[in-house]
């Protein structure tokens, strides 16, 4: 058994045209997946799907762009991933969004209901249309990328810390649902990580410095730090982990002060 192969198995990876989710299906395709690139542009996950495709000199990726608001395109994303390649092995839900920055009580209805609908209702539809294969093969993986802000509170992300807190739930009971039946379910919760979401708490050096003052590891995070833990979790290596968040923050919330 090759702890880290994922040869010949098909991951869909949402948000994945640039940032982590790109990472993680850059890391997917190295360890030999073939990988769909989904974000809402189709333009961007074709450039990401060639860069990879390029790369390895082989058809390792294709894009196909969908909403995570709409669920008619999610599921032409996965019946279309299905007509491609014959199958789902891996689901990554990495997508999400965040449209209101101050406390909440100045989030009006129609944001609150985007940020839920986007960050945890879009990822309970991906992994009901992709689960019924993975139960009857006894084989899949799924992972949802939550954040450190689901375990802590905040005073201007604080709609966006619960919708991540929501996922850990639904990853522990769908550990629950789908652990008999041999499919996985984890959660990885970054800390604060080098791409464009966080772009306001590390492009500014005072802020900066203070993050890595912050953090026992003394650096910010990475792209490829948040990759390496989903291909543990997507291949043999992590087969007897589910249910569980596994946080990536290089230390920070030992300190409990982000």
């Amino acid at each position: 058994m090759r702890l880290f192969d994922m040869t010949n198995k098909v991951a869909i990876i949402t948000g994945s045209s640039r940032g982590i989710g790109r990472a993680i299906a850059e890391a997917f395709a190295e360890a030999g997946a073939r990988v769909v690139i989904s974000s809402r542009k189709q333009a961007a996950c074709e450039a990401v799907a060639a860069s990879i495709n390029q790369r390895h000199g082989d058809e390792r990726a294709i894009a196909l762009a969908a909403s995570l608001s709409d669920k008619a395109a999610l599921e032409r994303l996965v019946s279309e991933t299905r007509a491609k390649w014959g199958r789902i092995d891996v689901l990554v839900c990495n997508a999400a969004s965040n449209p209101y920055y101050g406390p909440l009580s100045g989030i009006n209805d129609e944001q609150f209901r985007k940020v839920f609908d986007n960050n945890v209702l879009a990822n309970h539809w991906l992994i009901t249309m992709v689960s019924p294969e993975m139960i009857e093969r006894r084989d899949g993986a799924i992972i949802i990328v939550s954040s450190i802000g689901g375990l802590i509170g905040s005073g201007t992300i604080g709609a966006y810390n619960i919708s991540k807190a929501a996922d850990l739930q639904l990853v522990r009971n769908l550990a629950v649902e789908l652990g008999p039946h041999n499919v996985r379910i984890n959660a990885i919760a970054p800390g604060v990580v080098r791409t464009d979401f966080a772009k306001a708490l590390w492009e500014d050096p005072i802020a900066e410095a203070a993050l890595k003052k912050a953090t026992p590891l003394g650096r910010i995070g990475e792209v490829e730090d948040i990759a390496g833990a989903a291909v543990f979790l997507a291949t043999p290596a992590g087969r007897y982990v589910t249910g569980q968040a596994i946080v990536v923050d290089g230390g920070a919330t030992i300190f409990g002060v982000l």
